[in-house]
């Protein structure tokens, strides 16, 4: 048997046995999937069947792709594929009740038509004027169209997200209405300082596109029947009018999320406010809040010196580490609650604090929390500070984990028992209130969580952070409907470098005073070489020998600190460098050398083995 396997035969017949067993696999396993991601990345999410198992009318997918026009791009061939794998698992897990139909849109074809009736976005390949359609259009029993105009390369992570909400979109009669009221300028606006209009900001798009949108005024009296879920942005200064309103809206079983804020950087406040400029960026809910059982302390804003942010300074974007700007890792959200528990980070910025008040009918539970390393300072001191660093040096950490949002559930007292002035017979109190509050308007804002690019006249989002999918989940819960979360919540496949961040945090303690006091030896050094340096050259020929010796002296000084000051520089990155080289050789030279070690152990024991 022996001499048949070393022999040419031999292996010629494992070769062949080869070749049929992959031409099998092949056309026999061609939808088998073997998903070994942390994540289950490419795996149909519960929520996605949960939305397809509840599919009460059919829905007929096209997925329009040009073939023919893509053959020499590889990567948009191969995109391609997996958009269809994963169309092809949507239709047999939908049991029937969704139809694909893959087309190839020809030029100048009807079927080139109807994608540009569909309202698919078509890219012009060369000059040419060769088009690539690759989209996905969606219609449901009553005729109402969804569409994916193009599915961008760099977003395959949000794709099994997009393919879900299209479908549920088409299958739900009437999309749940979503009251907006914001103190800022979410829907876009005017930017003063660069004299140009602003578009709306992006987690309003996204809202959006599984939300009917109503924007409430600022005076309103009663909030419309028809809202599902109630969202205040920034409610700064309220009249009674309109806290009551929100009263009874809570009273009669209506679900709120609130955004509050101590200082909301995204607020471009006025200098012409009695209290300051500090006060006019800040927004509370007082009477609502002391009803509901809690309270956020005015002027408070959370420092934390664990969960800062990275953020560039000075004209070299020197980075240094903002204790009033958070990055909150998975560890500081709520596990247990299902808007935070598959997040991987969210940031904030300058947010203020929420406490339960004592003895409160209601149930407080925190969603997001500090860290042991923090503190809470006033909120002025943000209104004018220049270098986040001196915020570091004075932080005096209590250990104790401020909450920054919270749930509040349970039966609650309406804020207003009497009513108000024209209104007596509201509702006096309700057996079970359901309300996020969030103490921080600026997560929001598309500057702390998303990159928004623009691709032929679309705004496509690559976020770095999960505060639109936090505002999502947490309107899908509020609203009742909870099927995409599981879907939403695997949209990012970036994984945070604990290790590193670890290890830039430790070498940035180390080193932070080292480099403050050159720093300051060199700003002495400079200004005594301009003492002496004279503008004027011919001032500077009539230096003295010693005032000469002086200055050359100073000069090398500053080439020596400047000297240092590089090389503490390079130590802050020095252990990061040594971990990436103790990967690389992990990877490159250990791991293999391990394995052929092993074979050849192998080989001569079985050598030595008697026959």
């Amino acid at each position: 048997m022996k001499r048949v396997i070393y022999s040419g035969a031999g292996l010629l017949l494992i070769a062949l046995a080869f070749l049929v067993f992959n031409i099998l696999s092949g056309l026999l396993f061609t939808n088998a999937r073997l998903d070994l991601t942390e994540q289950k990345l490419y795996t149909i999410s519960e929520g996605t069947e949960r939305i397809l198992e509840e599919l009460e009318s059919p829905i007929e997918l096209q997925f329009f792709y040009s073939d023919g026009a893509v053959r020499d791009l590889v990567a948009l061939r191969n995109y391609a594929r997996r958009v269809e794998e994963l169309l092809r698992a949507y239709e047999r897990a939908a049991g029937g009740k969704l139809k694909l139909q893959v087309i190839d849109p020809q030029p100048f074809s009807e079927e080139e038509d109807r994608a540009a009736e569909l309202g698919l976005q078509a890219v012009s390949l060369d000059r040419g004027g060769d088009k690539v359609y690759f989209g996905l259009a969606g219609t449901n029993a009553e005729g109402h169209t969804q569409t994916i105009p193009f599915f961008p390369l760099d977003q395959e992570e949000f794709l099994e997200y997009e393919v879900s909400r299209l479908v549920q979109s088409l299958a739900t009669a009437q999309l749940p209405v979503v009251g907006v009221l914001s103190g800022l300028q979410i829907n876009g606006g005017f930017d003063m300082r660069t004299q140009q209009a602003t578009p709306p900001w992006m987690v309003l798009e996204d809202i959006r596109q599984l939300f009917h949108i109503e924007s409430l005024k600022h005076d309103i009296d009663m909030i419309p029947t028809n809202v599902s879920v109630l969202m205040l942005v920034h409610p700064k200064q309220l009249p009674e009018q309109t806290l009551y309103a929100v009263d009874q809206f809570v009273m009669r079983g209506g679900k709120v999320l609130v955004f509050v804020d101590p200082f909301s950087e995204a607020d471009p406040g006025s200098m012409m406010g009695p209290g300051g400029f500090a006060e006019e960026k800040a927004s509370e809910l007082e009477p609502l809040f002391k009803a509901w059982g809690l309270r956020m302390p005015a002027d408070q804003v959370v420092a934390d010196a664990s969960y800062a942010m990275s953020v560039g300074i000075g004209p070299e974007r020197r980075a240094v580490r903002h204790p009033g700007w958070l990055s909150l890792p998975q560890q500081a959200l709520d596990a247990d609650d299902v808007t935070t528990a598959s997040l991987e980070s969210l940031t904030l910025a300058t947010t203020g604090l929420l406490e339960p008040l004592e003895g409160a009918s209601t149930r407080f539970t925190p969603l997001m929390r500090s860290s042991g390393y923090a503190m809470p300072i006033e909120a002025g001191r943000f209104a004018t500070l220049q270098n986040p660093e001196e915020l570091l040096r004075g932080l005096e950490p209590t250990g104790e984990r401020y909450t920054l949002a919270a749930r509040i559930q349970g039966p609650a007292q309406s804020a207003y028992p009497n009513g108000i002035e024209g209104r007596k017979d509201g509702l006096k109190e309700s057996d079970s209130i359901n309300v996020i509050v969030v103490a921080d308007t600026d997560l929001l804002s598309d500057r702390m969580w998303v990159q928004v690019q623009d691709f032929f006249g679309q705004r496509f989002p690559q976020p770095w952070a999960d505060n639109g999918s936090f505002v999502i989940n947490a309107l899908d819960n509020l609203s009742g409907s909870d099927a995409l979360i599981s879907v939403r919540s695997r949209g990012r496949f970036a994984r945070p470098f604990v290790v590193v961040e670890e290890l830039q945090r430790q070498a940035e303690n180390r080193f932070r005073e080292t480099e403050e006091v050159l720093q300051r030896r060199l700003a002495e050094t400079e200004a005594q070489l301009a003492e002496l340096q004279s503008p004027d050259p011919e001032q500077a020929l009539e230096l003295t020998a010693e005032q000469q010796a002086a200055l050359q002296g100073y000069m090398q000084e500053k080439l020596r600190i400047r000297k240092e000051l590089r090389e503490v520089r390079y130590q802050l990155n020095a252990d990061i460098e040594g971990l990436g080289r103790t990967l690389k050789f992990l990877n490159i030279a250990l791991v293999p050398l391990l394995l052929t070690l092993g074979v050849l152990g192998l080989w001569f024991w079985r050598r030595r083995r008697p026959a």
